[in-house]
């Protein structure tokens, strides 16, 4: 009697591509909303090994077959195979199967390097010159869309527009090194040099060198509306550390004015760290509950609340299938309480946690740790918000990138204006 044999480079493969699948729509399309403390105040690493909630650690059954089929795996592959092996290579593709086989598509692993990015990126820190970038496929570059303030990049000289063609000291040009390797080679410690060439309007090439440092990101980007000064726009970028007092200078400033209504943007959110969605709704929301945290047997074990002092402004909020996690909370939260119309299409349908806890050697390890939901509304979670006002972004716009869709061609945009005068 004979088994169904498994052809090995297939099942290799497809484990692959489905970890480097889930990977990347972890990565770009939902943040985790909730990290480990230690991690948070300190950037160092927490204690691993921590027990499950039953007070169960791993099962020793499992950890004993698995180091006994992988050794004898180990052992006839050093034996037979006529290629080399690269051990570090090796203890990945056993990571990322395992975190594959558990069936979580938020989990993740961060050696120690990632996860000291991962960390700045929920402080709202990092290292480099301190911009955010497209690429234009018109020029063949990385177009600048926003330089932060007081970082390396500001007061460079460097314009938004700017379109960055080569990067490096031998010009190598952005079209043939592709979008992510030229931006890896932007990308550099404190003390560093970015050396590129940028393409302004006009056509005229200049040549720049500056050196990296810390900065702040930017999150939060404000102006007033173009076709109704009444109404001012703030789009939320992501939630980090900096978010609240980012988005809380937007409003203050688009008060200051004059603008007696508020759109705020979440397209292409993909939401954050927990600390910073609550503190920025904490500004936005009455006395009341913000987030309600549950365990796998949907008992209540965490609630954050709002305070009494809010800003009071008519409010209304715009969204699509990339708003995710955090950004779909603060959109809920602002319906569950009355102050805000939720227009677009159906948003992502993210409504769990991940706690990332850092391990003995400098890795970590993020998982998923509990459910969440809004302040009185039932869970999102892989099901997304429906909008009060569905509107679909028009088909020219939506080939557009969405930092270069003007007010005039955003009609989703309009939608949202257009709620503040519906009867």
């Amino acid at each position: 009697m004979s088994g169904k044999r498994i052809s090995i480079p297939v099942f290799v493969a497809s484990i692959l591509i489905a970890c480097l699948v889930t990977f990347q729509v972890t990565a770009v399309i939902t943040s985790g909303i909730y990290r480990n403390e230690k991690a948070a105040e300190a950037g160092t690493s927490a204690e691993s090994g921590v027990p499950s909630e039953d007070g169960k650690t791993a099962d020793g059954d499992f950890v004993s077959r698995a180091s006994e089929k992988l050794s004898e795996i180990d052992s006839e592959f050093r034996r037979l195979y006529i290629g080399e092996l690269d051990d570090d290579l090796l203890l990945k593709g056993v990571i990322a199967g395992y975190i594959y086989a558990t069936g979580d598509p938020y989990a993740d692993y961060y050696d120690s390097e990632g996860y000291e990015e991962y960390i700045d990126e929920m402080t709202g820190s990092g290292e480099g010159i301190g911009i955010s970038v497209i690429y234009n496929s018109d020029v063949g570059g990385l177009e600048v869309v926003s330089v932060f303030p007081d970082s390396p990049a500001d007061g460079s000289g460097l314009r938004i527009g700017d379109v960055i063609v080569y990067v490096g000291e031998e010009k190598e040009s952005v079209t043939d090194l592709g979008y992510y390797v030229a931006l890896s080679k932007l990308r550099g410690k404190a003390g560093t040099e970015a050396v590129f060439t940028v393409e302004r309007s006009g056509g005229e090439e200049i040549d720049m060198r500056i050196t990296r440092g810390e900065y702040v990101n930017l999150n939060v980007l404000s102006r007033v509306y173009s076709e109704d000064s009444s109404v001012g726009v703030v789009r939320i970028l992501g939630f980090d550390g900096g978010t609240p007092e980012q988005m809380k200078a937007a409003f203050e400033e688009l008060l200051g004015k004059g603008c007696d209504k508020i759109v705020i943007d979440l397209r292409y959110n993909p939401g954050g760290e927990l600390r910073s969605v609550v503190g920025s709704l904490d500004y936005l929301l009455p006395e009341g509950p913000i987030i309600r945290i549950f365990d796998k047997d949907d008992k209540l074990v965490e609630q954050y609340d709002s305070d009494a002092d809010c800003v009071s402004v008519p409010m209304a909020v715009v969204v699509n299938g990339m708003t995710a996690s955090a950004a779909e909370l603060f959109t809920a939260a602002l319906r569950d309480y009355g102050l805000a119309k939720v227009v677009g299409t159906t948003t992502y349908g993210k409504g769990c946690m991940q706690l990332t806890e850092g391990l003995s050697d400098g890795d970590a390890l993020s998982v998923t740790y509990r459910l969440f939901k809004p302040p009185f509304s039932e869970s999102y979670h892989e099901v997304g918000i429906v909008p009060d006002i569905e509107e679909e972004l028009d088909e020219e716009a939506a080939e557009k990138n969405i930092y270069k869709i003007t007010d005039e061609e955003d009609n989703q945009l309009a939608a949202a204006v257009a709620s503040f005068y519906a009867d």
